[in-house]
């Protein structure tokens, strides 16, 4: 008698140890079934239509370009144009990677190219653009990082789509490269240029 209750409790015991196992199992699919279903570069933003966080930062100390100061960073700078606002920084790999795109962003005179130096020292972000050239019309110094998390800031290199109006029109996460500068951010800027 007491065999044929005990196999019951071991198999409940059994399915109770399982159960944890089968659960976690199937949220790991899950997981790993949207990481696939969408693109990496577009998370989802708040800002998204609505105007650009109040933003006004400092030039970087010492940086010139053609023998002149580069401005710092404003609201008034996004007025009536079209604009890329690319959140880079000194010690981030991916950006190094991406300037040689934003130098080409640069050219079109549709629109107007300019960066938040994001939690860096000046004088790295100067030997930076020194390096690989300075694609910005203005670029501000967010040595808190405190412009960065209005934004909506993840990590950089981020880079924003500003309207005419100010108002955010698009964010890509990652770095800008061949694909995704053809496939998703030209779209994002005829669209914006589009719009009056």
């Amino acid at each position: 008698m007491s065999t044929t209750t005990e196999t019951p409790r071991k198999v409940r015991r059994s399915v109770l140890l399982l159960l944890p196992l089968a659960v976690f199992m199937g949220l790991a699919a899950l997981f790993f079934i949207r990481l696939g279903a969408g693109d990496a570069s577009f998370i989802p933003s708040a800002l998204i239509g609505k105007p650009a966080p109040a933003t006004n930062l400092p030039p970087i100390p010492g940086l010139e370009q053609a023998g002149r100061p580069v401005p710092g960073l404003s609201n008034a700078t996004f007025a009536g144009k079209v604009t890329l606002v690319n959140v880079w920084a000194s010690w981030c790999v991916p950006c190094h990677d991406e300037v040689p795109f934003l130098e080409a962003l640069s050219k079109d005179k549709r629109i107007q190219l300019v960066g938040i130096n994001y939690k860096d020292e000046a004088g790295n972000a100067r030997r930076f653009l020194g390096r690989y050239g300075n694609p910005y019309a203005a670029t501000g110094q967010d040595a808190s990082g405190r412009t960065g998390i209005d934004w909506g800031v993840y990590g950089v290199p981020e880079t924003f789509v500003v309207g005419r109006d100010g108002h955010i029109a698009y964010k890509l996460v990652g770095p800008i490269g061949a694909e995704n500068l053809q496939r998703v951010l030209e779209p994002q800027i005829a669209k914006a240029l589009a719009q009056k």
